[in-house]
């Protein structure tokens, strides 16, 4: 609370007291105002206060939790999950600015993922998964995470220039573009089964679900396919004003991981649109992972790893009918050195597209509804453990349908979907001992089909 706003409360009090009786006045004495002083100082250390006389203070943030009923083919059950870390996820966020010029402000952004159910780390024989950004950073499996921590300093002419940890140019850029109103609940990331274990001929295999959908060099460590630069990490970056509905980023950090980014949005014709392309490049044994990655990294690529990932989405509505479409697409280039397989071997450069169709209208009271089917595929997008292991080529479909239901009075949103998974994992006959230490065969391995009903809700603060 402004001391202003104290003084005027206390002025209304003394006034009152005033009115009351006129001998009071006499006796308040010299010391009137230092005694007043003294209490509004004493109000003000026990009361919350939005920033300083200088710098604004905000809290934001959502909750979100669901039920998932799975099954993979052999065993079924019902967990209630988060819907993800690594921005997707229940949190909170203080954020603030301060004016320092009419064109020119400085600020701050400081988040923090509070789960101890995350849905990228739950599995058949573990329901309570620990957050996947705090075993990222090396700190086990705590609840809380830091997930961003950057200053920034804006001109309205110039752009922005942040420094800390933050997404990169690259982290969900071809997420962003989906204005459908569901974006937590359904896209190309492997959010809801990628800790569940694969099954091939009733067994289980030695690898994910994840393992499928996968950032190839860098072992999963720094996004899931299709988003590979998706974990924040220290860096610095500079974002250009919008011009015309244009706008792009680069960024830097991380000993080497560099990013750029462009995208538009705008409306024309009826039409709703907006774009996004991102390419990045990392040479960072480590990634933005915690300690051991280059001990894990060390027997494959000798200190040579050399990725890149680019990754492109767009959206576009029919703002009438509310018909919209999005889709996304991505490419992995690995370019790290070699495999224990030889010299010159390494995994093949895999891809992902996803593609979501559906209406979004308001045909209730409570705000809008997005109705929507997805469809998405990824190739060759497997671990480099996998290919050590003898893979040589796999493939994952995803497909399902769901409905989100917006609740305005409360800022929430609740949702039912249905989601489908299989897979196709092929080893090389050219290896000795082919994949049997992940539980597969030479040759072609069609995977057990993998099933899952999410019902749950978001509401945001």
């Amino acid at each position: 609370m402004k001391k202003n706003s104290l003084y005027a409360l206390a002025a209304a009090g003394l006034l009152a007291g005033f009115g009351a009786t006129s001998a009071m006045a006499a006796d308040l004495g010299g010391d009137c105002c230092a005694d007043l002083e003294e209490r509004v100082a004493e109000l003000e250390a026990t009361t919350a206060r939005k920033g300083n006389r200088k710098v604004s203070l905000t809290i934001s943030g959502f909750v979100a939790q669901q039920v998932v009923a799975w099954d993979d083919g052999q065993e079924s059950n019902v967990y209630v999950t988060d819907t993800g870390s690594v921005s997707i996820g229940t949190h909170f966020a203080f954020s603030g600015a301060a004016q320092i010029t009419p064109d020119t402000s400085a600020g701050f952004m400081i988040k923090i993922e509070a789960m101890n159910n995350d849905s990228l780390t739950v599995g058949q024989n573990s329901d309570e998964g620990p957050n996947a950004m705090s075993i990222l950073q090396g700190g086990g499996g705590n609840a809380l995470a830091l997930e961003s921590a950057y200053w920034f300093l804006k001109s309205n002419t110039l752009g922005r220039v942040s420094l800390g940890q933050q997404s990169s140019a690259a982290d969900n850029q071809a997420i962003l573009p989906d204005g459908s109103g569901s974006l937590v609940q359904a896209n190309y990331v492997m959010y809801d089964v990628n800790g569940f274990t694969t099954r091939a001929g009733g067994g289980y295999t030695g690898f994910t679900w994840g393992s499928l959908a996968n950032c190839q060099g860098l072992n999963g460590y720094g996004g899931a396919f299709g988003d590979c630069d998706g974990v924040p990490s220290n860096n610095v970056r500079y974002d250009t004003p919008t011009f015309a509905g244009f706008s792009a980023s680069a960024s830097w950090g991380e000993d080497d991981m560099w990013a750029v980014s462009g995208r538009y949005a705008g409306e024309f014709v009826g039409f709703k649109v907006a774009a996004a392309i991102a390419y990045h490049e990392t040479t960072d044994e480590t990634g933005t992972a915690g300690p051991g990655v280059p001990t894990m990294l060390a027997a494959r690529n000798n200190g040579g790893l050399d990725i890149g990932h680019l990754q492109t989405g767009a959206y576009i509505e029919h703002v009438q009918s509310g018909l919209f479409v999005y889709g996304a697409y991505a490419q992995a280039y690995n370019d790290t050195t070699a495999s224990v397989r030889g010299a010159g071997q390494t995994n093949p450069d895999g891809e992902m597209w996803y593609i979501k169709a559906g209406l979004k209208g308001q045909w209730t009271s409570l705000g809008g509804t997005t109705i929507y089917g997805e469809y998405g595929r990824h190739d060759d997008s497997f671990t480099a453990g996998m290919y050590d292991a003898g893979v040589n080529a796999s493939e994952l479909e995803q497909y399902g349908i769901g409905i989100v239901q917006n609740i305005d009075a409360a800022a929430m949103q609740m949702w039912l979907s249905w989601r489908h998974y299989e897979g196709d994992v092929t080893c090389a006959n050219q290896v000795a001992g082919s994949c049997a230490g992940l539980g597969l065969g030479t040759g072609s391995n069609s995977l057990e089909e993998f099933d899952l009903v999410k019902f749950g809700a978001l509401i945001a603060f």
